[in-house]
């Protein structure tokens, strides 16, 4: 009884050994978000009543008022870019402190708000682009002005809660768009 027992046994112990023998476990491979956004193509946006002109992504949909402020929707990435109008009367020193102080509102929120100076002589434009990293109402924003008679200010906001991680593609995305609008844009006296 006893032999047929251990025979039992090693066969049971060799079925098991054979059949654990050729498994290769792997780690899963670390997982990337897949966001597939339209490669930009840029098209000029004539203002016909307002004295500036850019180029906008035609993925974008402009949403124009009366003073000449913008809605720039980005109905994919639930995100909208506002643009606001300002002329320049003897105020300059009070709209670049409201534009500069716009970006820093969001300061409790933001873990690192980079600044970049634009200043294009050829066409009269300057102003200050932020990058704000963090879970900040707004990741970018930027003014713009010719110092005598326009100013223009641009903040990018998403339709959710603010959590850097999860918009960061996107929010990258229309920063590039908000960098082809400095670049492109032109005063119109």
């Amino acid at each position: 009884m006893y032999d047929s027992l251990k025979l039992l046994f090693i066969i049971g112990l060799c079925l098991m050994l054979a059949k654990c023998g050729n498994d290769n476990v792997l780690p899963k491979p670390s997982g990337q978000l897949a966001l597939d956004y339209p490669e930009a193509n840029y098209v000029q946006l004539d203002t016909k009543d307002c004295p500036f002109s850019f180029q906008v992504n035609e993925f974008a949909r402009v949403l124009s008022k009366r003073d000449c402020s913008m809605k720039i929707e980005y109905p994919q990435m639930e995100a909208t870019l506002y643009l606001t109008y300002r002329p320049v009367k003897d105020n300059l020193r009070e709209l670049l402190i409201d534009g500069q102080k716009l970006s820093y509102d969001h300061n409790q929120k933001a873990d690192v708000i980079k600044d970049f100076p634009f200043a294009n002589e050829l066409d009269r434009t300057y102003g200050m682009m932020y990058e704000i990293e963090g879970n900040a109402a707004s990741n970018a924003q930027f003014y713009v002005t010719d110092s005598l008679n326009h100013f223009l200010t641009a903040s990018l906001y998403f339709y959710s809660q603010p959590n850097y991680d999860s918009i960061l593609p996107a929010a990258d995305y229309v920063k590039k768009d908000m960098i082809k609008m400095l670049e492109s844009l032109r005063w119109q006296n």
